[in-house]
């Protein structure tokens, strides 16, 4: 196993600058996952780390080794694609025993190790079949397979789980963070699927247009995120976003929008006349049938929609011109056209700059 260690990395195409001075630490045996929309750069940086793609400056080290200029099948890593990249002609077997018969790694080795692979995935019921005669998630375990009896100093994912149903992919997320926890082997993860991140990961790394907008544990990213951007791209539904002006009633800070008077949460850092983004997500949006609120703080809205789930129930709603979105394990009975009445719980309320995203 190994630590990777990227610092001041960059990547151009021609004059198109696709990563700006990275810097990012992963530790031996962490699983990190790389996050971000598309064209955000990080299969790119995947495929840097892999040996891939050529480092326009910066560095990449493997432990205190500088690995840039050393080739990719001699990085002792392990790639896994969303493609699975199996050999159509070849067995499981085959597949699986590929880069060590290559190696010319001897054959009792090459068993014992395909055999291991084969019962902790277990694919030992199709090792002698095709890629073709097996499903899209057993095809996966194949790839995954190949990968583990390499035995590498680090694993890469790069977006695996793509072109499997929403099934199959509740089930492989499971089946790789086992893995991860039995090997313990360095893993770094893309993915565009936040869901696939917040379940599977140690560090999510959240990038946008080429740059890390936060790195951090899973629940620190979706309870402290430092800026807009993270706070919307992190959880489903969507953080609530509600374009504020601070208002002083009574002595007591509110945050305004027409007749909407929201509580802000106590020392919260604001003065009187201040434009603001007020945010919380939809579990702390507590949705009642009558004002949940106390004094000044008032929050009701239309519904539009409701969303009964099974374990909860989702409930669309305009308020001050806005569209909000509230999570109720009650089973409260709203119809379109219904005032229904929030009370944002001021614990988990975020507060962000307007002009520039930044959390306050």
């Amino acid at each position: 196993m190994a630590s990777v260690n990227i610092s001041q990395l960059n990547k151009k195409y021609g004059a198109v600058r696709v990563l700006h001075d990275l810097d990012l630490q992963v530790a031996d045996g962490r699983f990190v996952v790389l996050l971000g929309p598309s064209g955000c750069g990080k299969s790119t940086l995947l495929r840097m780390i892999a040996g891939l793609e050529s480092i326009t400056s910066g560095d990449v080290l493997f432990d205190d080794t500088r690995v840039n200029d050393v080739h990719a099948k001699d990085r002792n890593i392990a790639m896994v694609f969303q493609n699975y990249a199996l050999y159509a002609h070849m067995s499981v077997r085959k597949n699986m025993a590929f880069s060590m018969r290559l190696k010319r790694v001897d054959k009792k080795t090459i068993d014992e190790k395909v055999t291991w692979a084969a019962s902790i995935l277990g694919l030992e019921p199709y090792l002698d079949r095709l890629p073709r005669e097996l499903s899209g998630g057993q095809r996966q375990r194949v790839a995954m397979g190949r990968a583990i009896v390499r035995d590498p100093d680090v694993f890469l994912f790069d977006e695996p789980l793509s072109n499997l149903d929403a099934k199959l992919r509740v089930q492989m997320r499971t089946e790789i963070k086992e893995l991860h926890q039995r090997l313990k082997t360095t893993t770094i993860y893309v993915t565009h699927d936040q869901i696939e991140a917040m379940t599977m990961a140690d560090d999510v790394v959240i990038m946008r247009d080429g740059y890390i907008e936060q790195a951090g544990s899973p629940m620190e990213v979706y309870d402290k995120p430092n800026n807009l951007f993270v706070a919307q791209f992190i959880g489903s539904p969507g953080m609530n976003i509600i374009e504020c002006q601070v208002a002083v009633k009574n002595g007591v800070y509110y945050a305004t929008r027409d007749e909407l008077f929201l509580p802000l949460p106590a020392q919260a850092p604001v003065e009187d006349g201040q434009a603001l983004l007020y945010g919380v997500r939809p579990e702390h949006m507590v949705p009642g049938v009558q004002s949940a609120g106390s004094g000044d703080s008032r929050a009701s809205g239309v519904v539009r929609v409701v969303e009964p789930t099974g374990p909860e129930v989702h409930v669309y709603a305009k308020m001050a011109g806005q569209d909000v979105c509230a999570i109720s394990r009650e089973r409260l009975a709203w119809e379109p056209g219904e005032t229904i009445y929030f009370q944002p719980d001021t614990n988990h309320v975020h507060l962000f700059n307007k002009e520039t995203g930044a959390a306050l």
